[in-house]
């Protein structure tokens, strides 16, 4: 798992080196959570094509999902939504389901007793400014959600680019469901997101784990690992 990279000429280069890591590790798939530069860089088409490259390099089943700096920041955010989905809604992913209708972001895969579940929700108040987007967004997302609840074998995992736990009115749906997810599942149930750029590994509500990766300036990622007992996370080096 990483994200909120690379933001920088020079952590494009450490970027590059992450990968060469990654491609030496036996992984079953990797997870990029979003925000592919800083919003300057990502609302661009250039930009995102040569992310696209960079990661295209891991050799690994790999799955992108979108984070604010590269739609919901930009000047336009549908059509910048719209130019991400044309680009990182590829193959080189695990064996998905993807949700029907617009929502080709959103994915979910089975890797032996766990249920991985992919969330379009971006940073800086999950598009709080196009209240009827976001409205439609997020009824896809908790139908998404509710899905999953039914469909996990044993544990559920859930990934997206924001942080939902700042204090924005934006993420109270979202906060909400993960506190009745954690009530019904409890110690079954684990979010892991960028967004903030601080690396945490906790339990925000009482049964739900929580994992954040780094994010700019660091370079790095996480392995999780399904054990009996749960998920297990390891930080690599800072690049």
């Amino acid at each position: 798992m990483l994200g909120d990279t690379p933001y920088s000429e020079d952590q494009v280069r450490k970027l590059d080196a992450l990968i060469e890591d990654l491609n030496r590790q036996r992984l079953a798939f990797v997870v990029h959570v979003g925000d592919l530069g800083t919003s300057a860089q990502a609302c661009r088409d250039d930009w995102l094509a040569a992310r696209k490259a960079q990661l295209g390099r891991i050799r690994h089943p790999l799955v992108v999902i979108p984070g604010d700096n590269e739609w919901s920041d930009c000047k336009e955010p549908l059509p910048r939504l719209a130019a991400w989905r044309a680009m990182f809604c590829w193959r080189n992913e695990p064996k998905v389901e993807r949700q029907a209708g617009e929502y080709c972001e959103h994915l979910r895969w089975r890797h032996g007793d766990t249920l991985f579940v992919t969330l379009n929700i971006p940073g800086n108040n999950n598009n709080a400014r196009m209240p009827a987007e976001r409205a439609a967004r997020m009824k896809a997302v908790l139908a998404w959600i509710d899905e999953a609840e039914k469909l996990a074998p044993k544990r559920l995992v859930l990934l997206t680019q924001a942080n939902p736990f700042v204090p924005r009115l934006g993420y109270e749906a979202f906060r909400n469901r993960l506190e009745r997810l954690a009530r019904a599942r409890p110690g079954r149930v684990v979010l892991v997101h960028g967004d903030t750029h601080l690396y945490r590994d906790d339990e925000p509500y009482p049964g739900l784990r929580r994992l954040e990766v780094w994010g700019a300036p660091f370079v790095s990622w996480a392995r999780g690992l399904l054990e009996p007992g749960g998920v297990r996370f390891e930080g690599a080096p800072l690049y």
